[in-house]
């Protein structure tokens, strides 16, 4: 699939430079097309790169089945990440399809993290819940702080119960 966006990508930019040299448009028009497709280059790249299985750094799903996660502790101008492989939980059915994620290093959430992977060892599932984390409240809503952050809860997955016959 990856290859197929690569080689559309060329094609439409073969065809847009065969428009610009050979067409009688206004230069103004010429160069306006011309910073499109190369913002466009832009836009389409960012669009490949979460298609190659690279970590999303979108907000985690509400409720999460905790697969695999991998910590990288902050160092000298690193400052550290978080990388949890989930599988969305939705109407109380688990997903088909695990995603990776990247959060940023927060200790407290690298113990949670670190518990529920020693927990997952042991056989037992677990599940994560990630809810927005509230700003201060006070001032327009894009100044609040955290507003983007998420709350995560990494807790046993409750066992399921069988009905009765």
């Amino acid at each position: 699939m990856t290859l197929t966006l690569i080689i559309a990508f060329a094609i439409f930019v073969f065809l847009f430079a065969l428009a610009i040299v050979f067409s009688g448009w206004p230069r103004w028009l010429k160069g306006v097309l011309t910073l499109g497709v190369c913002a466009f280059y832009f836009f389409g790249y960012q669009a490949v790169f979460s298609l190659l299985g690279n970590p999303s750094v979108d907000p985690l799903p509400a409720r999460f089945l905790l697969i695999a996660a991998v910590v990288e502790e902050p160092r000298p101008k690193y400052a550290g990440a978080l990388y949890l492989w989930v599988t969305p939980i939705e109407e109380g059915k688990q997903g088909l399809e695990p995603r990776a994620y990247k959060l940023p290093y927060m200790r407290a959430l690298h113990e949670k993290i670190n518990e529920g992977m020693r927990k997952g060892r042991q056989g037992i599932s677990q599940m994560g819940t990630a809810e927005p984390r509230a700003g201060t409240g006070k001032g327009p809503s894009w100044l609040n702080p955290g507003k983007d952050e998420q709350e995560v809860k990494i807790v046993d997955l409750p066992v399921p119960q069988v009905p009765e016959k």
